[in-house]
């Protein structure tokens, strides 16, 4: 295929990878919100999930409408040898490669002359200001991952030779998604200021690329493909997202919780034993403040019983090591 059959016959959108680990998350928190309806932590990434997934599928729409030809991996979590690298869209087009960061966030953003993103948005009738991670950085480093990929692939002469054109043929772009924000670029460095648009200007970026490119050194569709499935063999599985490790966090505190209320009863019952036993009032053996702190510092030995306080010499001396045993029959349990 020539360039010109390229340009007037390839106008397709093609996606290779479809699908995003968003899409597993959000109908998994929605089964724990439903579990754990007070959980705030759940109800939050909840909705940044919802978020998230809401501006990834617009600009899905966006790509999908450009008619321009291009190939597109959503969702690449790329690993070689000890790299790894997670970028929301890569689209492969005829005159470069572009790393896409995707942000659908709740009010203005601003970005200032040093290249910081600051958000402003309302919250319970409170007008917040604040700054935010930088999404041109995140995605900036998620290509200098891929650009060690891309020297151990072509060895040292031919990354030597093209390492000048590297960065014009693997473009970044931060896409904000959200249709209601105002985006401020207008103080921002050159670099951050080009490369950070709404997502109803994706298409119009893309075919000002476009025009200022060199057809000369166009990629025909084959070759685009073959350079899709280059990256679809630096492919792997995300096996530790956001929504597992919240289900682990859970689980653990959960565990956590049942442990201490184990440990609670059981020293519980260990005082009432001793009471009865020795007649004496329960607070002899250890009273509710110092229950409360063996429960927090849960002591191993005798020592750390003194260092910390927990129990006066007396109490340790007469009731400690079974006292420690208990904590320590508990601890290796969990």
């Amino acid at each position: 295929m020539g360039i010109l059959d390229l340009f007037f016959g390839f106008k397709d959108t093609i996606f290779l990878k479809k699908g995003s680990s968003l899409e597993k998350d959000v109908e998994l928190l929605k089964e724990l919100k439903a579990k754990y309806p007070k959980n705030q932590e759940v109800s939050s990434q909840l909705f940044m999930a919802q978020k998230g997934l809401e501006g990834e599928k617009e600009i899905i729409y966006q790509l999908k409408k450009s008619n321009i030809g291009m190939f597109v991996l959503h969702d690449m979590n790329i690993k070689f040898d000890d790299l790894t690298a997670q970028i929301d869209f890569i689209v492969i087009t005829a005159w470069a490669v572009y790393f896409i960061e995707c942000k659908n966030l709740i009010g203005n953003i601003t970005v200032n002359e040093k290249g910081d993103f600051i958000r402003e948005y309302t919250y319970n009738g409170h007008k917040i200001k604040k700054g935010m991670p930088s999404p041109y950085r995140q995605v900036q480093a998620q290509r200098e991952v891929y650009r060690k990929i891309w020297k151990k692939r072509k060895g040292k002469l031919q990354s030597f030779l093209y390492e000048k054109s590297f960065e014009d043929l693997h473009r970044i772009l931060v896409v904000v998604a959200n249709g209601e924000n105002i985006l401020n670029t207008k103080r921002a460095p050159k670099d951050i200021k080009y490369a950070t648009i709404r997502a109803d200007a994706l298409i119009r970026k893309l075919e000002y690329d476009r025009e200022h490119s060199d057809r000369d050194i166009w990629s025909t569709k084959k070759e685009m493909q073959d350079c899709a499935e280059r990256f679809l063999l630096l492919y792997v599985n995300n096996k530790n997202s956001i929504c597992e490790r919240l289900i682990r966090d859970i689980n653990e505190n959960e565990k956590s919780q049942c442990d201490m209320e184990e440990l609670k009863m059981r020293l519980i019952n260990y005082r009432k034993q001793k009471s009865e036993e020795k007649k004496i009032p329960a607070y002899y053996v250890f009273n509710n403040e110092e229950l409360e702190k063996i429960l927090k510092e849960r002591p191993t030995t005798l020592q750390e019983m003194k260092e910390k306080n927990i129990l006066t010499d007396v109490k340790i001396n007469l009731h400690g090591r079974e006292i420690m045993e208990i904590v320590k029959s508990v601890t290796k349990n969990t």
